[in-house]
């Protein structure tokens, strides 16, 4: 039986955090000239070619699912998630975007509580609390970040956390393989609709950029699921976090982006408050097998 390694889970959190930081920084790139449902379609695309030589081993038999209605929803509620999510990062700074798109351990608790009758424990609605307080500056009631895109990148996350809530209502019985096909495959398919729509012809910049867009979202992904089979969720967990200074300074570097005082204020409270949120939903039992991948680099917190 391997042992756990929790210096290289961190690791390869670390390295999916910056992952992740990089593809939006793509996003943002590709935004100034395609409109983001073409972006969504071929990070989903690219994604699913990258991840053939891992999905190839799934056998027929493999894609048997008591569960056709939760994959549906999980695909539904992910293609939400990065709709919003890749309209809010060029409105707003990259590691403001990137912070609400992570602050999906806030929202989880609720959802859970809603629909699978779970308890919250005290201390994470204590870290809800803190982690709202925290949006609220980031958001800045006032300025129209709050109903603007600053509510649109929030959207991200509430989406996210219902896309791994319906991961754990499919009971822990679905193996990883399977939940990563279903929203690979279906994830394509369905962003294609859209497309009809705002199709535009792409110069070989833009499609290279869009091909680095998957391969990013897909190393992210196998990095993160790597560090969750190394260590267990509470100890790895809030390194995701890390994403959020790979794009502040990604953004620093390449826009001259600086958040004020009380935007970085915001940011420090709702990553304190996601970690404490993800450190008592992960509970202290160790996972020896693979996670399933949560919205480009989430992981859904384990059932208590």
């Amino acid at each position: 039986m391997r042992r756990d390694n929790p210096a290289l889970g961190a690791l390869s959190v670390v390295l999916a955090a910056l992952a992740f930081a990089i593809m939006s920084a793509l996003i943002r790139e590709l935004s100034a000239t395609l409109p983001s449902p073409v972006i969504v379609f071929f990070r989903n695309f690219f994604g699913l070619l990258f991840l053939i030589p891992w999905l190839i081993r799934l056998r027929p038999s493999g894609l048997r699912t008591d569960y056709p209605l939760l994959h549906l929803l999980r695909v539904t509620a992910g293609l939400m998630a990065m709709y919003c999510f890749f309209w809010a990062i060029p409105r707003l700074h990259l590691s403001e975007a990137v912070l609400l798109n992570y602050a999906t351990p806030l929202f989880i608790p609720f959802i859970a509580w809603f629909w699978l009758r779970e308890r919250v424990a005290t201390p994470v609605r204590w870290a809800i609390v803190i982690g709202f307080v925290g949006i609220t500056l980031i958001l800045r009631p006032g300025t129209g970040l709050f109903t603007g895109a600053g509510g649109v990148g929030l959207m991200a996350g509430m989406f996210a956390a219902v896309s791994m809530v319906t991961i754990r209502r499919m009971g822990g019985t679905e193996p990883a393989t399977r939940i990563v096909f279903y929203f690979a495959v279906f994830g394509t398919l369905i962003s294609f609709l859209p497309l009809l729509w705002y199709w535009q012809p792409l110069d070989l910049r833009e499609g290279l950029l869009l091909a680095a867009v998957g391969l990013t979202a897909t190393l992210g992904q196998l990095l993160i699921t790597k560090g969750y089979t190394l260590a267990p969720a509470a100890q790895v967990g809030p390194f995701t976090y890390a994403a959020v200074v790979f794009a502040g300074l990604i953004g620093w570097a390449l826009w001259d982006e600086t958040p004020g005082l009380i935007s970085v204020a915001g940011m420090t409270l709702v990553a304190v408050a996601g970690i404490l949120a993800l450190r008592r939903q992960a509970g202290r039992v160790p996972s020896r097998r693979a996670t399933p991948f949560g919205i480009d680099g989430k992981q859904p917190a384990k059932k208590r």
